[in-house]
């Protein structure tokens, strides 16, 4: 039977699992295939250089499928800022309807997307945060626990007891994001309230991820303990693997008096993990990870890995339908 939630009728979808959106990886070939699967595809804004080529890569996503997908815009610390409005703008005018936002203060980029009647689904890692963003309009908040990959925010809260808090404290739909991988995690989101799930690092895990092979089988051979968290004395914590770079960076932190941000800008750069996707040297800079990755065996299509997740979710499902109503017999 389909899992039928508020996400699936508020997105169209069938199943209720949202692509993360991440960078490098968050190419049409990916998004059309989760959302050909079942589930919503996300493009990311800021892989792509420019408002124009976002353009041309939503029109490829087109191409490759005719259901819905979104589009994520993450609002980074930059002392030159992207094209957050014209990446909107140009999104909006392809005729985009589901928004994925990110970062610092995103209230104009919500009020923008809502005034043209978009879906916006907003990530955040805390109750606080989660509150003001329903206060900017917001339609679903991804609840991002301390498992997730990239930036897990700097209160170190696991995704059960931050999904628990959203249950007593938010009033419109949330959906949960970090250490999801299979029917399990989705079921035991559902029981803490949420009305579906946000899954990055499993689908860098599938035939359609646009990452080279080898980091999918880095991936496959890594247990949870292969993550680590750079940038957490300079208050910017981010999961990555771990591997000799990330390692690097850790070292250099935990200096006696610390370090700056321009102690380890030429180990950090983003272009040295976009090649890291392209040559398959896990080694060669830091790329994001969960923890998840200790749940990945395999890397399978996105249609195959999503009818299983249903699958395994509807056993799951039966299983404690069983305990209750073995429960009610004694």
């Amino acid at each position: 039977m389909p899992l039928n939630t508020k996400l699936t009728s508020l997105l169209g979808i069938r199943v209720p699992i949202v692509q993360g959106g991440m960078q490098w990886v968050g190419l049409p070939q990916l998004a059309a295939a989760v959302s050909n699967a079942g589930g919503l595809g996300i493009l990311t804004a800021l892989t792509q250089p420019s408002p124009d080529a976002l353009r041309q890569a939503i029109r490829e996503t087109r191409k490759l499928t005719d259901k819905n997908f979104g589009v994520n815009i993450t609002l980074l610390p930059s002392i030159n800022p992207p094209d957050y409005e014209g990446y909107a703008r140009v999104a909006v005018e392809e005729g985009v309807k589901i928004f994925e936002t990110a970062g610092n203060n995103p209230g104009p980029l919500i009020k923008y997307f809502k005034s043209k009647g978009c879906t916006v689904i907003h990530k955040c890692t805390t109750i606080r945060h989660a509150k003001s963003s329903v206060r900017l309009g917001v339609d679903v908040l991804s609840i991002d626990g301390f498992e997730c990959a990239g930036h897990p925010g700097e209160e170190d809260m696991g995704g059960f007891v931050l999904l628990a808090r959203a249950a007593q404290e938010l009033q419109i739909p949330y959906i949960a994001s970090g250490g999801i991988a299979d029917g399990r995690g989705l079921v035991a989101a559902m029981a803490l309230g949420a009305c579906g799930v946000n899954m990055g690092t499993r689908f860098m895990c599938t035939v359609e991820s646009p990452i080279h092979q080898n980091i999918k089988d880095k991936i496959i051979a890594s247990t949870e303990q292969d993550t680590t968290h750079i940038f957490r004395t300079l208050h910017n914590t981010a999961r990555v693997f771990k591997n000799k770079v990330a390692q690097e960076v850790v070292a250099i932190e935990r200096r006696p008096g610390g370090a700056k941000f321009e102690d380890i800008r030429h180990l950090v750069s983003g272009a040295r993990g976009k090649v890291v996707y392209e040559i398959g040297d896990p080694d060669y800079g830091v790329w994001t990870a969960s923890a998840v990755i200790g749940l990945i065996k395999d890397a399978p299509t996105c249609e195959v890995l999503l009818k299983r997740i249903e699958r395994e979710a509807e056993d799951v499902i039966e299983g404690l339908s069983a305990v209750r109503t073995t429960k009610a017999k004694l």
